[in-house]
C-alpha cells in the first residue's frame, strides 16, 4: 500500500542526539539523547499531557523510546519495529545531504520502498485503531509522510520534538494538511 488511511493523527520526531548537532545522518544506531535532548522532551510533555491520547505508538529505537517516556511518563507507551528509522547503510554517520538520496540504492542500507512500506503498514494498522493517535519516531518516517502526502520527501527538516498534525483531506481534491499541533 503507497497511501495513508485519511484519519487524522500527530507526530513528533524524538529529540536531539548527537547526531542531529552534527548534521549526521543515524539511521540504524541505536543512539541516546543529549542533555538538551531530554529537556526537549521533558518541554514538550507539557503540551502533550494535556491531551488523552487514543493510543501512543512509538518506535522501538532508544532515542524515540527515551522521548516519550520523558514527556508522556503518565501514558501507557506502544512499541512498533516498523516505525524505526531507515538504515541508511554505507551513509550512515556520514554528513546529512542536500538532497538526500532517498530513492537511490544503498549499499548494505535499506532500499527506500522497502521502508516506506514497513512504515505505511504501521501507520495504516494504527489509523484503523485509533482516533487520533500519537506516533513518536524519526525524521525518515516523516519523509514517509510527507512522501505519500505531499508527493515527495523533500523540504525542510522536521525539528526534534515539534509536533505536527497530519490531516486527512476534508474533500476531493485537497491535499493531506501538516501543520504545527497545538492544544
Amino acid at each position: 500500500m503507497t497511501e495513508l488511511l485519511p484519519r487524522p493523527f500527530v507526530f513528533l520526531r524524538h529529540g536531539e542526539t548527537f547526531y542531529n548537532r552534527a548534521c549526521l545522518i543515524a539511521g540504524s544506531p541505536d543512539v541516546p539523547l543529549t542533555p538538551h535532548g531530554e529537556s526537549q522532551a521533558r518541554e514538550v510533555g507539557t503540551l502533550l499531557g494535556q491531551t488523552s491520547w487514543s493510543h501512543v505508538a512509538v518506535s522501538t529505537m532508544f532515542r524515540a523510546r527515551k522521548t516519550a517516556r520523558l514527556a508522556l511518563p503518565e501514558d501507557e507507551l506502544h512499541f512498533y519495529a516498523g516505525l524505526r528509522e531507515r538504515h541508511w547503510g554505507e551513509l550512515e554517520k556520514t554528513p546529512i545531504q542536500d538532497p538526500m538520496p532517498y530513492f537511490e540504492t544503498l549499499e548494505m542500507g535499506e532500499s527506500w520502498a522497502s521502508f516506506q512500506r514497513r512504515v505505511l503498514e504501521v501507520l495504516n494498522e494504527l489509523l484503523t485503531r485509533f482516533e487520533c493517535p500519537l506516533v513518536v519516531a524519526h525524521s525518515g518516517v516523516f519523509r514517509v509522510i510527507c512522501n505519500v502526502t505531499q508527493g515527495h520527501p523533500y523540504g525542510a527538516r522536521i525539528g526534534n520534538v515539534a509536533p505536527v498534525l497530519c490531516q486527512p483531506p476534508t474533500s476531493r481534491g485537497d491535499n493531506w494538511q501538516l501543520t504545527p499541533w497545538q492544544r
